[in-house]
């Protein structure tokens, strides 16, 4: 079988595909990366690894299960996320404005104008093997700040992503839900002590990703990820997008950079 080249991919979800994103609030794009690009960013990703150049969020930040306590701590300096990601390099800018992406998001937002956003993701996510943390279950609209609660995330896998590797798990369908508080803890992470939400967390499903396939997914969807168990870095290339008529409301940590238009 002959494989399809990138210029000739769909640029377009099917109506099936767009049903599917409204009732499960995800959808997978196979292959949809093209090659070179993918590998130039991925060497791009390892010359700033190595030694880590800032803007870095490393794991001792965050504070998650399993995270070295303090960066003076074995492990402490494990970066986390590369941030800052469309400022870093021209073939991330070329990623954040890649056509097949672009009218995509196009078409989830109902035709709307489309802007990145530079204060939401924007990086690109590491796992390390040894000092990866977990994520527990969480919706990532919780600390944003826009008119409405209806961004999605663009997330490219640079190698292999699988649960043994940290891979990403989702709850089909949670972004069309409404929590009481108390369902949440502190840090607004969803419960596992609650009967409720035990029943919820097991109808996840985990996303397995080939290098170059991009998941889509709405900001009110819950989605947790687990250690790296294996021995290579886990790398992800993620973008957070909205409507242009979406807007971050002034003076919260969503207005600090001026969202950028790409399509």
């Amino acid at each position: 079988m002959t494989a399809t080249s990138p210029s000739s991919k769909p640029r377009r979800f099917d109506d099936l595909e767009l049903a599917a994103f409204r009732r499960d609030g995800f959808l997978v794009a196979r292959s949809l990366a093209d090659p070179a690009l993918r590998e130039a960013m991925d060497e791009a990703v390892e010359r700033a690894l190595d030694p880590p150049l800032g803007p870095v969020e490393f794991e001792a930040d965050v504070g998650y299960p399993g995270a070295p306590s303090t960066k003076t701590a074995r492990g402490g300096h494990t970066p986390r996320r590369l941030l800052h990601a469309y400022t870093r390099d021209e073939r991330f800018r070329e990623w954040a404005r890649y056509a097949p992406v672009v009218e995509r998001l196009a078409q989830l937002m109902d035709g709307a104008a489309v802007c990145l956003s530079q204060n939401h993701h924007n990086c690109v996510m590491t796992k390390y093997p040894g000092f990866s943390s977990l994520t527990n279950w969480h919706q990532d609209i919780r600390y944003w700040s826009f008119d409405r609660p209806e961004l999605v995330s663009v997330w490219l896998a640079l190698g292999r992503e699988h649960p043994d590797n940290g891979g990403l798990s989702l709850i089909p369908g949670s972004h069309n839900l409404n929590f009481a508080r108390g369902r949440l803890d502190a840090g607004l992470f969803l419960r596992t002590d609650l009967a409720e939400n035990r029943e919820l967390i097991e109808s996840a499903v985990p996303v397995v990703l080939e290098p170059g396939d991009v998941l889509f997914f709405h900001c009110r969807l819950f989605h947790a990820a687990g250690r790296n168990r294996t021995r290579t870095i886990k790398k992800s290339v993620v973008f957070t997008y909205r409507a242009a008529d979406n807007a971050p409301i002034p003076n919260t940590r969503s207005a600090v950079y001026e969202d950028i238009g790409v399509g």
